[in-house]
C-alpha cells in the first residue's frame, strides 16, 4: 500500500510541475513541410508526378476526388499557440491546374 500512495504521490508531482514556467515544452511539428520556394517551383501542366517531386507525397488524397491533394502542416511551439498552413493541388487530366491554400505561386518574390 505504501508503495502505491509513493507512487501516487510522485505521479501528482510530477504533473505540478508542467505548470511551472521555465519547465521545457517540446515542439510539436506534424504532418507535410510546405515552403514558399516549393510553391514557386509549381507550374500548370506539371504531371503528377513532377509535382510528387517537388512537394513530396500528399498528407491527404481523397478517393472521392482523386484530382485534389491536400498537403497539411501543423506547429506547435512548446508553451506557444498552434499554427497551421494548408496547401491545395488540383489536376485536370493528370496536370496540375490550379492551387488554393495559404500559400501563392510568386508570393515569395519580392516586389518593385
Amino acid at each position: 500500500m505504501r508503495k502505491v500512495l509513493m507512487y501516487v504521490a510522485l505521479a501528482s508531482l510530477v504533473s505540478a510541475c508542467s505548470e511551472f514556467p521555465g519547465v521545457y515544452k517540446i515542439d510539436i511539428p506534424q504532418g507535410n513541410v510546405v515552403t514558399q520556394e516549393m510553391i514557386d517551383q509549381l507550374r500548370p501542366g506539371m504531371t503528377e508526378s513532377q509535382v510528387r517531386y517537388v512537394m513530396g507525397t500528399p498528407l491527404i488524397t481523397d478517393t472521392f476526388s482523386p484530382n485534389r491533394w491536400d498537403y497539411l502542416y501543423s506547429f506547435k511551439p512548446g508553451g506557444g499557440d498552434r499554427v497551421q498552413e494548408r496547401v491545395s493541388l488540383y489536376f485536370e487530366d493528370g496536370k496540375l491546374a490550379r492551387i488554393s491554400g495559404d500559400f501563392r505561386p510568386g508570393g515569395g518574390e519580392q516586389q518593385q
